[in-house]
């Protein structure tokens, strides 16, 4: 007898209730890397045609609004595995200086499959930044098929494609000369923030082929299912694992870097868990976070109260509930070498962008990133003077806050934060976003160096132990977002306490108001002279030299110099790059034996390290 022929009764499996039923269906996860909604012409008419991917949605749902909350790979995927939120539980940081344990009691949902007797293979990318746990599947590699599990037993299995990732756009001047591409170039959309180039329509034509070879692979798992006859026993849920490619895609917290493509094929045998007409669009709002709940749902095994998401297809589950679903949260820290803090919401039709760090400019030296001709040609052409207002904003430091109607500006050039008849609309979107980063609480606020000494034992119990430190440094950061008058005495009042990250972000909130707090300098500058602490102290000279008060190359070579901390280093590097490569344009001289051995070894600080000194950059063997 077949193991899901038998009706089982409710069953206490590591704390989770599990319906063992008659039957249960398979579920399978086809997961293309590194493309947003703008390159698929069933989402976008710009896009390159997917025949497979829309015979998914003929015979399933189109998710017209489903968003990674993190714009690039490691952060997207643990969401995705944990179902929460990245600042919650530690988990921002690509990549990973740590990797941290998950909450207390949790584990990834595949392994609440696994015990509930399906078969989980992985075929193959991982990719996490949380300790994963030795249950989560069956198999994980490059050989791991849904065909090794027990006779009639259900199974969830998960396929990455590459074809589409970024590393296939990190062509020669060669390659471009020589190779055709299928698209034809000439007639290629070229997005209006960027430069209208033969680069720019060679990368954004070959990109368009490299999506219908995707399509193509997907078709042939869809066929392996077929011919195993398990097509109609199968929900299978196609979707990107973050925004697109292309320059200011991948990496970065708006339209272009967080909306995703998501079809889900919808099985004929279980058409009343989907509850929706087969082939329809649905709007409402899904993200990350909802997948591993929504996937456990249909899989009859309770979602753990730990998570973050909520389920939008399955037993119990509302279809008008789910298309009332209106608002995405989204989130980007560190990248490789290159920092930043950005929060994004997306509401309805606007979307709106924290960016916390504003005078940090989204071009900002990333070495894998500038590895990509058109990323180069576009700064060549900035430093030349070649680009209009929309090409230019990549590499000048951006507004606090920004709000974009996606509807009537899908590629976000025309900001509304400025404009009187968006002001209700913005402070409520202003609101919204501040309630969500002090409810998480949002670790962010703490430098990674000091989540790494002080947090990433137990990020969740740390969080809930310093939420109102945490809700205290939001509302210092927010004094951005006021006249610089207003703002000005409570900057004095915390720039002459003694907490020393509450410091921290008064003088990253001066760098956000740039000269206009340049009253402020005499203090930066003392706070520059004390060694409170060295990020304290480098964020002081940041200031400083932004505002051309004080040249800033011996306070940081002195901080990169006194710390022991590889993290902490890295952070102060960005800094340092941030000087170096904005006005005024102040010269560094580093190199290796500036810093303490340990800290040297450090994966971020070699990446800078090659930038800086054209020392090649070695990854660390694991």
């Amino acid at each position: 007898m077949k193991r899901n022929a038998v009706l089982l009764a409710f069953t206490i499996l590591s704390g989770i209730s599990v319906v063992h039923a008659v039957e249960r269906p398979n579920i399978v996860w086809l997961v293309s890397e590194d493309n947003s909604v703008h390159y698929l012409k069933h989402f976008d008419e710009h896009g390159a045609p997917t025949p497979r991917i829309e015979a998914l949605a003929a015979h399933g749902l189109t998710f017209d609004q489903a968003f990674s909350n993190a714009p690039v790979c490691s952060v997207a995927r643990t969401t995705l595995a944990t179902g929460c939120y990245g600042p919650r539980i530690g988990t921002q940081y690509h990549r990973r200086s740590v990797a941290v344990p998950l909450p207390d009691g949790m584990k990834m949902f595949p392994e609440y499959l696994r015990n509930a007797d399906y078969y989980t293979a992985n075929n193959s990318k991982t990719d996490y930044n949380a300790i994963p746990g030795k249950n989560v599947w069956d198999e994980s590699s490059r050989k791991a098929t849904w065909r090794k599990r027990k006779d009639g037993q259900p199974f969830f299995y998960m396929q990455s494609f590459a074809v589409c990732h970024e590393s296939s756009l990190h062509f020669s001047a060669k390659v471009m000369a020589s190779e055709k591409t299928e698209t034809d170039s000439a007639s290629v959309f070229v997005a209006p923030y960027h430069p209208d180039t033969p680069t720019f329509r060679y990368t954004n034509a070959r990109y368009r082929d490299r999506i219908m070879q995707m399509d193509r692979q997907i078709g042939s798992v869809v066929d392996a299912l077929t011919t195993d006859g398990l097509l109609e026993d199968t929900f299978i849920f196609y979707f990107g694992d973050h925004g697109g490619v292309l320059p200011r895609g991948k990496g970065y917290a708006c339209e272009a870097g967080l909306h995703v493509p998501l079809v889900v094929r919808v099985p004929d045998k279980w058409k009343h868990l989907a509850a929706a007409e087969l082939g329809s669009r649905r709007k409402g709002f899904v993200s990350f976070i909802d997948f591993g709940p929504t996937t456990l749902n249909l899989a009859g095994v309770t979602v753990p109260e730990q998570m973050d998401g909520r389920p939008f297809l399955g037993k119990g589950v509302s279809q008008k509930e789910v298309e009332s679903r209106d608002e995405a949260f989204g989130y980007a820290d560190r990248f490789d070498e290159k920092y930043d803090l950005v929060r994004t919401l997306r509401k309805g039709k606007f979307n709106y962008i924290r960016s916390y760090q504003p005078f940090n400019f989204d071009g900002l030296q990333n070495n894998y990133r500038y590895r990509m001709l058109a990323y180069t040609e576009w700064r060549k052409m900035y430093q030349e003077g070649k680009l209009n207002a929309q090409q230019r904003q990549f590499f000048e430091s951006r507004p606090a806050e920004q709000l974009f109607d996606v509807e009537v500006d899908p590629h976000e050039v025309n900001d509304l934060a400025g404009k009187p008849a968006y002001a209700e609309v913005l402070q409520d979107m202003r609101n919204r976003l501040t309630a969500r980063v002090k409810k998480l609480p949002d670790l962010s606020f703490f430098p990674e160096s000091h989540l790494v000494d002080a947090a990433f034992d137990n990020p969740v119990d740390f969080g809930q132990t310093n939420a109102d430190a945490i809700g205290r440094m939001v509302d210092i950061a927010n004094l951005q977002l006021l006249p610089r008058k207003d703002a000005e005495g409570e900057l004095k009042k915390v720039l002459g306490g003694l907490s020393r990250w509450e410091i921290y972000w008064a003088l990253v909130t001066c760098s956000s108001f740039g000269e206009e707090a340049a009253t402020l300098a005499p203090m930066a500058e003392k706070l520059a002279d004390q060694n409170l602490h060295g990020l304290v102290k480098v964020r002081a000279a940041e200031f400083l030299g932004l505002i051309g008060k004080r040249d800033p190359q011996a306070d940081i070579l002195s901080a990169l110099s006194n710390t022991s901390s590889g993290v902490e280093a890295g952070l102060m590097l960005n800094s340092l790059v941030l000087l170096k490569d904005s006005e005024p344009g102040y010269k560094f001289a580093v190199s290796k034996d500036l810093f303490r051995p340990d800290v040297a070894k450090n994966d971020t600080v070699k990446r800078r390290l090659e930038y800086l000194t054209g020392e090649p950059y070695r990854k660390p063997k694991k």
